[in-house]
């Protein structure tokens, strides 16, 4: 570990010794150490997606809901495929030490994440606990839609032909009117997004903040291409006073000089602030 990362680390690790609750706010980068595809540009998406280059569709044309209706075997082969994914992919550890820190405090924590992978509820998150602000893979809700109806996906299990990025058995359908379902994920030029879920979360998450008195947010792989997280954390530094550790390999400056920013990715920031937190905020697996 370099010296500048350490003495980073340090003022991280003193950051959070003196919070009475973590925020966790995560964007993409957040999963990459857990093997996720990273989506940045064209050439990030098209080497996760190689049918796609060859077809010329980029990731705002995939994940349109105008794909749903113009090819929905393409669009569920798209989505299909990353629920698999998701489905199949292990959090790693920095989740855990996420999750025991914030037991450690006097409030708790939360999560607010753009990310729709549910990685934080598969490491053991209460799901009461987190904002998805762009919703869930893990749910369904009508191409229509016909109602504000969402459901789980826990039923739909996608068979899709990888090489050409196309769903081979039959995509899921709105159980109220047979029409194409969709995943209930905010979308570029998504005007049909039923944010029921996702608003009700942002309610809980708002009534908890009211508690906390000084608050960490620990900010994990969020650009500024996509800002949602970035303005949840300087939301909370300035209407709650709280502090930002900030972690992102090129995107780490922070707004004032009692912030830090963690100039490395997910795992290595959160594995140099663990070091430095040391043996008394470490889960038990770390102490074998």
């Amino acid at each position: 570990m370099s010296q500048h990362l350490q003495s980073a680390a340090r003022h991280a690790a003193e950051l959070i010794e003196q919070a009475d609750a973590l925020i966790i706010a995560a964007g993409a980068g957040m999963g990459v150490d857990s093997g996720l595809p990273d989506f940045r540009g064209k050439e990030g998406f098209w080497n996760a997606y190689p049918a796609l280059r060859e077809a010329g569709i980029d990731f705002q044309r995939a994940a349109s809901p105008a794909t749903f209706r113009a090819d929905a075997a393409l669009a569920w082969g798209f989505y299909g495929h990353r629920l698999n994914l998701y489905r199949q992919v292990q959090p790693h550890p920095g989740f855990a030490w996420l999750r025991t820190w914030g037991e450690r405090m006097l409030h708790g924590w939360t999560v607010f994440t753009s990310n729709v992978d549910g990685q934080f509820q598969k490491a053991g998150f209460a799901p009461e606990q987190v904002h998805e602000c762009h919703g869930s893979i893990h749910h369904l809700q009508c191409l229509g839609p016909c109602s504000e109806a969402i459901w789980s996906a826990q039923d739909f299990v996608p068979q899709v032909d990888e090489g050409r990025c196309r769903l081979l058995n039959a995509a899921p359908s709105c159980p109220h009117c047979g029409g194409l379902a969709r995943p209930n994920i905010l979308m570029f030029g998504d005007g049909a997004w039923v944010a029921d879920r996702s608003r009700a979360q942002e309610q809980r998450q708002a009534h908890w903040l009211q508690s906390v008195r000084r608050p960490v947010v620990i900010e994990i792989g969020a650009g500024t291409a996509v800002p949602s997280v970035r303005w949840f954390s300087q939301s909370i530094i300035h209407e709650f006073g709280g502090r930002l550790v900030r972690i992102n390999p090129s995107e780490f400056k922070v707004p004032t000089p009692h912030d830090i920013g963690l100039p490395v990715g997910a795992l290595p920031g959160l594995s140099a602030i663990a070091a430095e937190l040391g043996s008394e905020w470490c889960f038990p697996s770390d102490l074998a």
